[in-house]
């Protein structure tokens, strides 16, 4: 019987000879996955919730918020790049001059045209793998946020909220921080 040929996995290594054109590339599981750069939408969601973390952590100085582009190597073939993230100041050891090396508390993706697939399940299963606390999807078409918290089991999905129905977002990771959610999508 003929032996089929095996994939190699893409490694860390690899990852860094990739050439910078800004799209963004990942490793998951050592699989290659590009995504043009985010529209224009995307990006000022982005920036209203980075600010809102970012002035909140300077009142409250109990980690750091990264913003894309920034590595997060989870392994030595998982290499992603989330929109927004959370290290508890505990944590801080996994900061590194040049990226992040280990789970951050909190990951932060804001969906984009052809992200939804890769963002909802595909990033969801990997981050809940490696044992991030809390996993936010914000979604700048529905003006939605899905947060998902670790639990014994895994990640439960412990609310959907949105603008329309007035949400307030939360998080335990950040005591005392609330977002209504038209700010972020403002």
């Amino acid at each position: 019987m003929p032996q089929l040929a095996q994939h190699l996995k893409w490694t860390y290594e690899d990852f860094l000879l990739f050439r910078d054109d800004g799209k963004r590339h990942e490793l998951i599981d050592g699989e290659h996955i590009m995504s043009p750069s985010p529209f224009t939408k995307h990006q000022r969601v982005s920036f209203n919730l980075s600010v809102i973390l970012g002035v909140f952590l300077k009142q409250h100085p109990i980690g750091r918020v990264f913003a894309a582009p920034m590595d997060v190597v989870l392994s030595d073939t998982d290499v992603v790049e989330p929109d927004l993230l959370f290290i508890a100041s505990e944590h801080a050891s996994i900061i590194t001059e040049k990226h992040i090396m280990g789970v951050p508390d909190l990951v932060v993706e804001v969906l984009s045209q052809g992200s939804r697939k890769t963002d909802e399940i595909i990033k969801r299963r990997l981050y809940e793998q490696f044992g991030v606390k809390e996993y936010w999807i914000v979604d700048p078409e529905l003006e939605s946020v899905k947060v998902y918290r670790m639990q014994d089991t895994g990640f439960v999905r412990i609310a959907e909220l949105s603008v329309e129905n007035g949400s307030v977002l939360t998080t335990p990771l950040l005591p005392d921080l609330t977002i209504p959610l038209f700010e972020i999508f403002d």
